[in-house]
């Protein structure tokens, strides 16, 4: 069945405007549903959790409920599991600080050229105290990250592999179920920036057996706000990043320091009502997650019209040069897709599309040491165009006459 796009696009108020919005690996619209649940939230208990009160009893449950919800979105096996933050970014900085005390000098984490600095940094920073950091770079022709580069890298003092599900330049998936076998067959733990993946395929943190993975929920049709999945085995050998007296035991909460936020936590849950009701059209007795699981492949049927309707035109352009597999066919990538043009600046490309309503990217997307290494950061890096389910084929074609207009 195809997708019900009018169905999607009256679920995201903000799509009702005279822009076509191809920005989304930016910043997703965000559901009504909820807005629907912050404010829910506001006006019936607002009110600090941990009192004896029926409100802050309610508000608790919220929280509670909020956190089962992106457990579903995860398939993650309990709810403790789930780890609320402001961003990825600041979620892999705790993870990383609650982790140190797990490393001694001369132990080895192996980062990748092609993760978002979120995925990077936190782990490099790691060096003062003593941790050999090694990069497992890209294939330059193929743009994939290879389990035989992996392999030469790895010892016996590996510690950590951190790596992107899909690079926010690349738009390619890579294949984390096998990469955390390989991982774990080898003594290891990986660490998974899902966030360029999990608005376009369903998260299954279980089948893939990662230790941690971490994703943005305002980047998945949610508020601004973030989630990261840390496996219930390795919890109580994390740190404590609250209060003293918070003890190993005290799940989630040790990595929550201040709190997460109550409203956006509670709220998010309405991305799983979303996708759930979605997947009812073809799915209409099964579970949650089930209902959830059927509607990312409406997802990646319809993203993978779009990218393959704008892949086909900048394919025949010979100014054109597609950074990553130039077809939009593959399963194995969504529809985050980046070029450059010939003797252009990005940054013109898409100051003249905004005179044509059309809203995209250019720059290095905080993926600064992937183009560093491809010699795009004097040139500004490259023009992107990402996409979502509920982009149509007609907003590609406004943006592919468009471009006919801007390119010479």
């Amino acid at each position: 069945m195809a997708l019900d796009i009018e169905f999607v696009r009256k679920q995201f108020p903000g799509l009702a405007t005279d822009w076509t919005l191809m920005d989304n690996a930016g910043g997703s619209q965000i559901l009504k549903g909820v807005v629907e649940k912050i404010t829910q939230y506001y006006y019936s208990n607002n009110v600090q959790m941990g009192g004896s009160y029926e409100l802050s009893q309610k508000a608790a449950s919220s929280l509670a409920e909020g956190r089962k919800n992106i457990a579903t979105l995860f398939n993650a096996s309990r709810p403790e599991e789930i780890v609320f933050g402001p961003s990825t970014t600041v979620l892999i900085q705790f993870l990383a600080k609650a982790m140190a005390h797990q490393f001694q000098a001369g132990d080895e984490i192996v980062v990748t050229n092609v993760d978002h600095e979120s995925n990077i940094g936190p782990w490099v920073a790691l060096q003062e105290i003593g941790v050999n950091i090694k990069f497992w770079n890209m294939n330059g022709l193929t743009f994939e990250l290879e389990l035989v580069e992996l392999d030469k890298l790895i010892t016996d003092k590996t510690k950590l592999v951190c790596c992107t599900h899909v690079s926010n330049v690349l738009g390619t998936i890579n294949p984390i179920k096998e990469i955390a076998q390989f991982v774990h067959e080898r003594g290891a733990k990986i660490c998974v920036d899902g966030v360029a993946y999990a608005p376009h395929r369903a998260v299954d943190v279980s089948s893939w057996n990662v230790d941690f993975y971490a994703l943005s929920l305002y980047k998945t049709y949610g508020p601004h706000h973030a989630a990261l999945y840390c496996k219930y085995a390795h919890m109580s050998d994390l740190a404590n990043l609250y209060h003293y007296f918070y003890d190993a035991n005290k799940i989630p909460a040790k990595l929550e320091p201040g709190n997460a936020n109550y409203e956006l936590s509670y709220a998010s849950g309405a991305i799983v009502d979303y996708l759930a009701g979605l997947g009812a059209h073809t799915c209409k007795n099964g579970s949650r997650r089930e209902q959830l699981e059927a509607a990312f492949q409406q997802i990646e049927e319809q993203e993978v019209a779009l990218s393959e309707r704008l892949l086909s035109y900048l394919r025949k352009r010979n100014d054109c040069h597609v950074i990553g597999n130039p077809s939009g066919t593959d399963p194995l990538r969504v529809a985050t897709i980046s070029f450059t043009v010939e003797n252009q600046d990005p940054e013109q490309v898409c100051k003249n599309l905004d005179e044509h309503g059309i809203a995209i990217r250019f720059g290095d997307f905080h993926a600064r040491r992937l183009i560093e290494s491809m010699g795009l950061l004097e040139a500004n890096g490259a023009v992107r165009v990402s996409m979502t389910h509920y982009n149509t084929v007609e907003e590609v074609d406004r943006l592919i006459a468009a471009l006919d207009i801007v390119l010479p």
